[in-house]
């Protein structure tokens, strides 16, 4: 009888045949239930009567280690609360927890971290990763992954892992909707809509709530530029500053960049009475100028870290399971709107809203 093939062992396990390989070699990525039953078949199948040497030995149990991959060192406290809520969960899962950089700029960027190709680490969570170049590199390892966000030039069906998005597309169609209906109709929008899918689909959710009036937003009063990290205010400022029209309100893609708009508007002595109104999204504390201040849009960043550690054990346990894309549903905090102030209400991704 001739030694059975991996393809042979795999079509007997309905799996494959990587997965078989990497049990018999003793490498990372097969959870410990499928690597006794390959290891299992393969002995009934007398894969190993046909070796000179013995069957390699299972492995001992051993601690995982999953690297969270991040390409900025000084993340904000959103993506800090984040990081210490994964710290925490895979700490009750008795997972070890690698935080990993990654140099997104310049030439080292095309160089991976050794710990992520080496078997030194058994899955990885990517966030705060917004290169299309490093995330396809990422996207090549063979590790279970999930990535919290990406960019419009690599959407899901080009990324090997899960994909968890924070939903903003109907949040920001709902505060659109809501200036809208109050009248207002010079209406901003600013917000890099190439550096993040999730930037992109806030954007589109302020165009589709002009759709729905019959409207269409002026594109000259929409900063959608690239917006350099370290020349955001400048950036901002020149734009606002080129506008040929007062805005009714400014529509901001996040709470960091809301901040630089209150800045700008401050250092100018504008009086607080009759401000233009001024939105953001994510609810941070972080910036003491528009914190508890401005509409915007509440995420649950610990329990993200929850979702997002829950995420990587399933795929670390079920490797061959197909990739899922998920939106985490967001809630519209109303502040300091002119007119009636409405209830609070909750952001559903819309599933028949193009796929958003």
């Amino acid at each position: 009888m001739n030694k059975p093939t991996m393809q042979q062992i795999a079509e007997q396990l309905s799996t494959s045949r990587i997965t078989v390989w990497k049990a018999l070699n003793n490498r990372p990525g097969v959870s410990d239930q499928k690597r006794r039953e390959i290891f299992e078949a393969a002995s009934q199948m007398g894969y190993f009567a046909h070796s000179a040497s013995l069957p390699p030995a299972e492995p001992a149990s051993r601690a995982r280690t999953v690297a969270v991959v991040v390409s900025r060192p000084e993340s904000s406290l959103f993506w800090m609360q984040i990081l210490h809520q994964l710290a925490k969960e895979f700490s009750a899962l008795n997972v070890n927890l690698m935080y990993t950089y990654i140099h997104v700029d310049g030439p080292s960027s095309l160089v991976l971290p050794a710990s992520l190709s080496d078997g030194s680490v058994d899955g990885m969570i990517v966030m705060n990763v917004y290169s299309a170049q490093v995330l396809r590199q990422l996207s090549s390892l063979a590790l279970p992954k999930v990535f919290l966000d990406t960019v419009p030039a690599l959407p899901f069906p080009q990324l090997s892992g899960d994909l968890v998005l924070i939903e903003g597309y109907n949040s920001i169609r709902q505060i659109t909707s809501q200036l809208l209906e109050l009248g207002l109709r010079r209406l901003c929008f600013v917000g890099d809509i190439a550096y993040a899918q999730t930037n992109a689909d806030r954007y589109h959710g302020f165009l589709d709530a002009f759709a729905d009036y019959g409207l269409q937003a002026d594109p000259g009063l929409c900063l959608t530029q690239s917006l350099e990290l370290a020349t955001h205010f400048e950036q901002i400022s020149s734009f606002l500053e080129s506008l040929r029209v007062t805005p009714d309100a400014i529509i901001c893609a996040s709470d960091f960049l809301a901040h630089f708009v209150e800045r700008y508007y401050s250092e100018h002595h504008l009086p607080r009475e009759g401000r233009i109104v001024l939105t953001g999204f994510d609810d941070s504390d972080e910036y003491a100028n528009v914190a508890g201040r401005i509409t915007t849009v509440a995420v649950q960043t610990d329990l993200l870290g929850s979702r997002l550690a829950a995420r990587l054990a399933f795929r670390l346990d079920h490797p061959d399971a197909w990739p899922e894309l998920s939106y985490v549903r967001t809630k519209v905090i109303y502040r300091n709107l002119p007119g009636k102030l409405p209830a609070a209400k909750s952001a559903a991704p819309a599933l028949n809203s193009a796929g958003r």
